[in-house]
């Protein structure tokens, strides 16, 4: 199934049509700034622009930078606080004219990883962190996501866990490799104490250059890069869509068929 995947992030809004049984793009993708402020209309407005250029008709699934219940923002740390209590997949149909399942981007880039990447074929509970502008985080038990888990969002050492420990905190303070990954270490530290997960996927740009970082981590958890890169979060959207909806994650036999998350409960342990 083919479905045009969106994808909007704090600099730039992306989108291409994707083949959901292969994770591939069938067309060169789009990226468009993100307007200054990054208002509903504004956003809105690009995302109408990408779904004419590609003259796109079928169904589109969009990763939102917030946390998203029934279509509907709950937060907004790096765009605008209008978005706030927003139906964002109402606005979003209003613009382009049809339905857009909406979804959290780092869930999204959490659920291509899973079908497509370093998660495919792995059970238990996976953790996947998208180190960028912020830290996105997505967690999934026997593949399964638990959405909007937004640990990025932690107070950790008397701040906000992203700014201590984001890949642009690296820049913007000019640390250096060793010093930002006792940063990280030690946030992701306390993500293994909260969760314990048999696995932890590392994402975002700055997983171009793991091998700066990654073997200075003193975890317990088996890390690994991420191998979706800059794709994962237009191919997730995109699986966000299909009409199984979020729960369909993986295609494997290490991990059990998914059921609908919508009046279920997790398992206790």
């Amino acid at each position: 199934m083919e479905i045009l995947g969106i994808d909007i992030g704090a600099s730039g809004i992306k989108g291409a049509p994707v083949n959901t049984r292969t994770g591939d793009m069938t067309a060169e993708r789009l990226r468009i700034p993100t307007p200054e402020g990054a208002e509903p209309e504004a956003v809105s407005n690009v995302v109408d622009q990408l779904v004419r250029h590609f003259n796109w008709s079928g169904p589109i699934g969009c990763g939102f930078p917030a946390a998203v219940r029934h279509g509907r923002a709950l937060t907004a740390v790096n765009i605008s606080k209008d978005w706030i209590g927003e139906s964002v997949a109402e606005l979003f149909r209003q613009a382009v004219g049809r339905p857009v399942t909406v979804i959290n981007d780092a869930d999204a880039a959490g659920l291509a990883e899973m079908r497509f990447g370093a998660g495919r074929g792995r059970a238990g509970v996976v953790m996947i962190l998208t180190l960028g502008t912020g830290i996105g985080t997505a967690l999934f038990i026997n593949g399964r996501l638990v959405p909007n888990t937004e640990l990025g969002q932690i107070e950790f050492r008397g701040k906000m866990a992203e700014k201590r420990a984001a890949a642009v905190v690296r820049k913007r303070q000019n640390l250096s490799w060793a010093k930002w990954a006792r940063r990280l270490d030690d946030y992701l530290h306390r993500i293994e104490y909260y969760f314990w997960p048999d696995l932890m996927i590392v994402g975002g740009g700055v997983s171009k250059k793991a091998g700066k970082f990654l073997p200075l981590l003193t975890l317990q958890t088996e890390v690994v890069t991420a191998q979706m890169l800059n794709n994962a979060g237009i191919v997730g959207a995109a699986l966000a869509a299909l009409p199984q909806g979020a729960a369909l994650v993986a295609e494997s036999d290490a991990i059990p068929a998914p059921s609908p998350l919508e009046g279920e409960s997790l398992p206790r342990t």
